[in-house]
């Protein structure tokens, strides 16, 4: 199993040291978020400051930024890391779209499909010079003159990474992706039962057999040295839980566990600016459920049972305030655990 971490992101200045600790503590990635901050300018610091560690955003999200914008700031980062770049993108929801960036929503899944067909159209473009002609319904790219084309990596492709929730999602990006970005909001019932059924029902629409398709994340790690720290990182995730769990869009998940309720009542508290009140309605059962919890000591054997056989690459970046991350050894004894992704394919 692969562990990844997260790159500072609060300064650009903290991102090089972070990511030189990573990689010398033994992490396999390390992932960028679009919250608050760019999730492609910490990867350029980290790029030129480690040698090994692969570099994910986690996710870009994709339908404010054209796909020759993408295309261009992803053909940078992999020749900066000499081919450590994966491009992790996502949708987000139809209000952060319309009200936060402003721009026209639509149906997710065809869209988002013809963004990874218009990405590698245009990379290929560049690899090998061949005429751009990528023709879609949401997007048309068939200009392309030598001054504006960079200048050839020599490595392969950049591979491509969704994230998905529901089955339309989780079925595209078996069908046209490397790997799926699954939300930390899922419990292992839900990625039993509803995420890798679709996953596979996409594989079989491909010619991308699963040991090059790379299922990320699907769930929290609570962990620290000690009871009192487990008890930090818990009360983290059940913060986060409280906010994905007013967003109608994440409630098959709840359902799936009899849960509705819940997710009404953290819905209606969101509306009101509750926030900070959200987190108590969500019970330390729940937080289990979507969460392997327990001390340094003990994590590794409960990362095994949430995670083992369902998920590639696990993501550790949600750690309680302060904590500097897993220890070398602990990150050395998850990656024993045997996955079914090998490595990305070449093109």
């Amino acid at each position: 199993m692969q562990v990844y971490t997260v790159v500072p992101q609060q300064s650009l200045r903290h991102a090089g040291p972070g990511a030189q600790a990573a990689e010398s503590a033994g992490y396999d990635g390390l992932m960028t978020m679009e919250n608050a901050h760019d999730p492609f300018m910490p990867l350029a610091v980290a790029a030129v400051n480690t040698e090994r560690i692969t570099l994910m955003t986690a996710i870009a999200i994709a339908f404010p930024r054209s796909p020759m914008v993408v295309a261009n700031a992803a053909w940078d980062l992999h020749e900066a890391s000499q081919g450590r770049f994966v491009l992790g993108i996502g949708p987000q929801v139809k209000g952060h779209n319309e009200r936060r960036f402003s721009v026209p929503w639509s149906a997710p899944a065809p869209r988002l499909r013809e963004y990874v067909e218009a990405l590698r159209a245009i990379w290929h473009t560049w690899m090998t010079g061949d005429k751009l002609d990528y023709r879609g319904e949401h997007y048309q790219f068939t200009l392309m003159t030598p001054r504006f084309t960079p200048e050839p990596t020599g490595l392969p492709m950049v591979p491509v990474t969704i994230s998905a929730v529901g089955p339309a999602m989780l079925r595209l990006s078996g069908r046209v992706c490397d790997g799926v970005q699954l939300h930390p909001f899922c419990t292992r019932q839900y990625i039993d039962e509803v995420c890798l059924p679709r996953i596979e029902q996409g594989l079989g629409q491909s010619d991308r057999p699963r040991q090059h398709f790379n299922v990320i994340g699907g769930g929290f790690v609570a962990t620290g040295p000690d009871e009192e720290t487990v008890a930090r990182s818990m009360n983290e995730v059940r913060q986060r839980l409280g906010f994905y769990g007013s967003t109608r869009a994440y409630w098959p998940v709840l359902s799936l566990h009899g849960l509705d309720d819940l997710g009404e009542k953290l819905n209606r508290m969101a509306r009101e600016g509750q926030w900070e009140a959200m987190t108590a309605e969500v019970s330390d059962d729940v937080v289990r459920l979507f969460a392997a919890v327990g001390t340094h000591e003990h994590i590794a054997k409960e990362i095994d049972t949430r995670f083992r056989g369902v998920v590639d690459t696990l993501y550790t970046g949600l750690l309680p305030s302060g904590d500097s991350g897993l220890p070398p050894d602990l990150i050395q004894d998850i990656q024993r655990l045997p996955t079914a992704f090998e490595r990305y394919a070449a093109f």
